[in-house]
């Protein structure tokens, strides 16, 4: 037999209006009225009609997350930390992929699906600041810089001075001939162009100049990548003890080539990544990487787009934050270490 609004009203001994202000979250509700319709809905196990509900409040309790690809270890975690947070809030969560190009991303983000969201947390791929007038209205929050212009929320991670922390670890211990694994000569304003600052700010602190020759590029993230750039980097014959790779998936491939070559790991090659995936842990060696505070990041972005469904439209400047970070030193860098300069620093709004 079907719960309805009425038998809970008669188990709790109240109106059904007030039965409907408590579903619906309506003040001026006392606590002690609020407490005996609650328990007469868990006695009952009673289900709002949601499709009611939404049209009545003209929301539907649904955000959409748009992240470039789940097979990037990265990005399914994220999905997994970010659905978490909203299910806390009683928000579920419309998960989209833009890995099959501009095209794709665009269509995706203008599609129809987006309006039956409340709002967007979205990570970009293709889209870069030119393309601003092409985001759909509406509350939207951009995980990564903010490449967009407008009254557009972001969050993000130390990437700069994560990968100045990393890199300094390594050359903490004793490595001078550090390879930088995972940069993109179209990313000028993305993440691997600011680990790469990251990486050159450390090497010039420590007197070290900047190689060319030790900046390996790849054409995405994946373990595949590492891997192959690993090969080429054994192949030219460089002489390198360190390798700061831009992202653990990378780091994880390139560690794999390194010990087929018959490199040990950390006594010839140091290896350290970024982002602190749980599989890092697994590794053989174990995985030295730096914690982006993903948890954080996704809590924080849920945050953001809720306050900006509960108040569409208010002219609100733009709010920026940078998660903190740590370096988490394991087995492939040899050390372990308390705290490393300017980790886990506290989150910060710009």
């Amino acid at each position: 037999m079907s719960i309805t609004m009425h038998d809970v009203a008669a188990r709790a001994g109240v109106s059904i209006k007030t039965v409907s202000n408590v579903v619906n979250d309506y003040p001026h509700v006392s606590d002690a009225t609020r407490s005996k319709v609650e328990r007469a809905i868990a006695e009952l196990g009673y289900r709002p009609n949601l499709s009611a509900r939404s049209l009545r409040s003209g929301r539907s309790g649904v955000i959409s997350l748009i992240i470039p690809d789940l097979r990037n270890a990265y990005f399914a975690e994220l999905a997994d930390a970010v659905m978490r947070q909203a299910r806390a809030r009683g928000l579920s969560v419309l998960i989209e992929q833009v890995a099959g190009g501009r095209d794709v991303e665009l269509e995706i983000l203008r599609g129809p699906r987006m309006q039956l969201v409340d709002g967007i947390l979205y990570s970009p791929l293709s889209l870069d600041r030119d393309d601003s007038a092409l985001l759909p209205d509406g509350p939207m929050v951009i995980l990564g810089e903010q490449l967009f212009d407008g009254d557009r929320d972001h969050v993000t991670m130390a990437n700069v001075d994560g990968a100045r922390a990393a890199t300094e670890h390594l050359l903490a211990q004793g490595r001078r001939r550090i390879v930088a694994l995972g940069t993109d000569p179209h990313d000028t304003l993305g993440p691997a162009a600011l680990r790469l600052q990251g990486y050159r700010e450390a090497l010039e602190a420590a007197g070290i100049p900047a190689d060319p020759a030790y900046v390996s590029t790849v054409v995405s993230w994946h373990r595949s990548d590492g891997a192959n750039a690993m090969r080429e980097v054994i192949a030219a014959g460089l002489p390198f003890d360190g390798v700061v790779a831009f992202n653990d998936a990378m780091a994880l491939g390139a560690m794999r080539v390194l010990q087929d070559a018959g490199l040990s790991i950390p006594d010839d090659v140091a290896i350290i990544g970024f982002d602190d995936l749980d599989e890092t842990r697994y590794a053989l060696p174990t995985l030295s990487t730096v914690d982006i505070g993903r948890e954080e990041i996704a809590e924080r972005a849920v945050e953001l787009l809720i306050e900006r469904i509960a108040a569409p439209g208010q002219p609100e400047a733009p709010r920026a934050i940078v998660s903190g970070f740590r370096v988490v030193p394991r087995e492939s860098t040899g050390s372990v270490i308390a705290q490393t300069p300017g980790s886990r620093a506290a989150p910060s709004t710009l």
